[in-house]
């Protein structure tokens, strides 16, 4: 296996995933980086979020990231080689007040990652802009829905449903004016 300084995201994400997949640890990527892998690094986010399904002792997370080579600091998990820190969000997995409708698996030479499906991920990227005015989570949403395939009718059913329409409008408005040519 390469060394962890030369894995890239999405290899690293799942090599991680996959440790603590085999110590009884259902995560799943969330956040930024899921934007990195999908849109084939165009956005470059600085850390791997990984949600909990079901809550684990912190010293269990601590001593299963301590085996390939990953310290806690403060709230983070930092690794010598390692240019991103992980962070365990507390979980479930949700967006908005909905849960997470689908995780997909993506395989790595280093393991398995599961992580949003792309829709989920304009949803997630979408809420940080619904709830807090986050442009940078619009624009993140905005390059998901250009490189993979997002059903944008459940994107606009799950607006309604925050109570964000014209939000939405707005998304889909800077989506088409951004298409590419």
């Amino acid at each position: 296996m390469k060394p962890i300084k030369d894995m890239t995201v999405g290899e690293l994400a799942a090599f991680i995933c996959s440790h603590l997949q085999g110590h009884g640890i259902d995560v799943v990527l969330s956040g930024g980086s899921c934007v990195t892998i999908f849109s084939e690094d165009l956005y470059v986010s600085s850390d791997l979020d990984f949600i909990e399904y079901h809550t684990t002792r912190r010293k269990k997370i601590r001593d299963v990231m301590g085996k390939i080579g990953f310290s806690e600091e403060h709230r983070y998990f930092k690794h010598e080689e390692a240019n991103l820190i992980i962070e365990f969000p507390a979980g479930p997995p949700a967006v908005g007040n909905e849960p997470v409708q689908e995780i997909i698996e993506l395989e790595f030479a280093t393991g398995v990652l599961r992580l949003l499906s792309p829709t989920d991920c304009v949803k997630d990227r979408l809420a940080g802009y619904y709830h807090w005015g986050d442009r940078q989570c619009l624009e993140q949403a905005i390059l998901v829905a250009q490189a993979t395939e997002v059903d944008l009718r459940e994107v606009a059913r799950w607006s309604q449903h925050e109570g964000k329409e014209t939000e939405f409008r707005q998304f889909r408005q800077n989506l088409e004016k951004e298409k590419p040519g």
